[in-house]
């Protein structure tokens, strides 16, 4: 199901691409949409998901089934609340934050204003977006995950209608993208109600602050707001950055993050939501044993796919980027800058990855404020690294400048991922099974036999401009199907197994 949704992500930034290029047009409408995006990133995916699952898990576990539904029913009348008046904030502080987390607008009023509306519109997004993953939070519990999963689908068919339909009859086109956004919301919190009516837990609203639940919930919430939203801080300062960067940097940025967003989303997140509510379930049984097992089956399960995507990422960019963005409103020379932005970001795919696995091992025992201060130091590291490196290549106009900004977020991924795997071993929570020598050497070996074909059988990028649609995505396929074969059939002579890969315990 995430497998699905992501696809039809790559088909809505083909259609936003296709039909607006990149322009200051779209750099607003990215703005406009990243700040609702991160709110639900580190409050509704983030903080709440990883508070609310833990607590929600064992009360079923050793709570009684009218318990389980009164936890929701509060719950779900408290964060009501609470959204609401942030939507209503965000939508008359609009012009406030556009000058905050876009600066660089501010030469160009146009710019700003557009930005600024297309916020208010986008802004109860949040709202809804959060309200859906309470009841995927739920759903989850239950191990009903492929509900939750293909819900994402409806923002991208959304954004798609709304490209392709509504912009034409707007008078400013870019605006119906705005629109597009907030009937997702709509839809994709209506999507999941029927699943929960199913399982007899459909939230009926109600507010009670001393609710036992409902403090645990927000107690555990609050260190996790910023503790699970590093690298979406990050990327916020990439885009405040990129603000007083040359027209489009915010936009490139913006596409080249989303196609790192495949195979952290499929891999990544989808790890991190299933082994989430699996960690929760033996914490609270007390098995340490089967508990360090899940997160080393997840390290390892992660890590082979992460790896052969970083590579295939930064050897083919230019090639992707060419065969789904390269149409109509958008250049070669747009190719070229999302090309390198990709590649750069790609290196920091394991770290990013890394951390999606790593950080339930604290969420699912009620640890929120370690990762805190965890992300705290990624994120002093993050600024150290725009001092250090991003902008003296900024300021000495060095070559594809917004690559810079790139780099130190992938470079943060790391330093967070290192610090979580540490304290995870110091606390003796997680112990490594044997056999991670022999998997190094073997994903090695098998890295070195992609790399080298995809190095030999490449055409050049400017090749690749003269072709048709479907002849890149023939060769493109043939490529990425090539070198997924060579990783996988060099995986299986060395020695490695299925079941070496899909054994979850001990």
């Amino acid at each position: 199901m995430t497998l699905i949704s992501r696809l039809m992500g790559f088909v809505r930034d083909m259609v936003i691409a296709i039909s607006f290029g990149a322009t200051g047009m779209t750099d607003a409408f990215f703005v406009a949409f990243r700040i609702p995006n991160l709110l639900r990133r580190m409050f509704a995916e983030g903080a709440f998901a990883q508070a609310f699952v833990p607590v929600f898990t064992e009360y079923r576990n050793r709570r009684s089934p009218a318990e389980l539904r009164d936890l929701a029913d509060h719950v779900s009348g408290a964060l009501l609340l609470v959204l609401s008046l942030i939507t209503l904030f965000g939508i008359l502080a609009a012009p406030l934050l556009i000058w905050l987390f876009a600066p660089g607008f501010g030469d160009t009023p146009d710019q700003q204003a557009l930005a600024t509306w297309m916020l208010r519109i986008t802004f109860p997004y949040a709202l809804f977006i959060s309200l859906t993953a309470l009841a995927g939070g739920i759903l989850n519990s239950f191990e009903r995950f492929a509900v939750p999963a293909f819900t994402p689908v409806f923002l991208n068919l959304c954004m798609i209608a709304a490209a392709l339909w509504l912009a034409p009859r707007m008078a400013e086109p870019v605006t119906a993208l705005a629109w597009g956004v907030f009937a997702a919301g709509v839809v994709q919190l209506a999507f999941q109600l029927p699943a929960l009516y199913r399982i007899g837990l459909m939230p009926r609203p109600r507010l009670r602050w001393a609710h036992a639940g409902v403090k645990r919930i927000t107690r555990l919430m609050l260190p996790a707001l910023f503790g699970s939203s590093v690298a979406q801080l990050n990327m916020l300062l990439n885009t405040i950055i990129a603000s007083f960067l040359v027209t489009g940097s915010i936009s490139w940025l913006y596409f080249s993050d989303r196609f790192v967003e495949l195979p952290l989303a499929l891999f990544g997140i989808a790890l991190s939501t299933v082994i989430l509510p699996k960690l929760s379930k033996e914490h609270a049984t007390a098995t340490p044993d089967a508990f360090s097992a899940t997160l080393d089956w997840g390290l390892r399960l992660g890590l082979l796919i992460a790896l052969p995507a970083t590579l295939g990422l930064m050897l083919l960019a230019g090639p992707i980027i060419a065969t789904l963005l390269q149409y109509q409103s958008f250049t070669a020379f747009e190719t070229r800058m999302v090309a390198i932005a990709l590649a750069v970001y790609a290196m920091g795919l394991p770290g990013f990855v890394l951390v999606k696995v790593l950080a339930p091992g604290f969420f699912s025992r009620q640890d929120t404020t370690t990762p805190v201060r965890i992300g705290l130091v990624a994120m002093a590291a993050n600024m150290l690294f725009y001092a250090v490196i991003a902008v003296p290549w900024i300021l000495f106009h060095g070559p594809a400048p917004h690559a810079a900004l790139a780099f130190c977020t992938a470079a943060a991924s790391f330093v967070n991922a290192g610090l979580l795997w540490r304290r995870l071993r110091h606390d003796k929570v997680y112990r490594p099974r044997p056999g991670w020598v022999t998997l190094a050497w073997r994903v090695s070996t098998a890295l070195i036999a992609m790399g080298l074909l995809l190095t030999w059988l490449t055409p050049p990028l400017a090749a690749w401009e003269h072709w048709s649609m479907l002849h890149r995505g023939l060769v493109l396929a043939g490529l990425i199907g090539g070198a997924a074969c060579a990783y996988l059939l060099s995986l299986w002579l060395v020695g490695l197994r299925p079941r070496d890969v899909l054994r979850s315990t001990a």
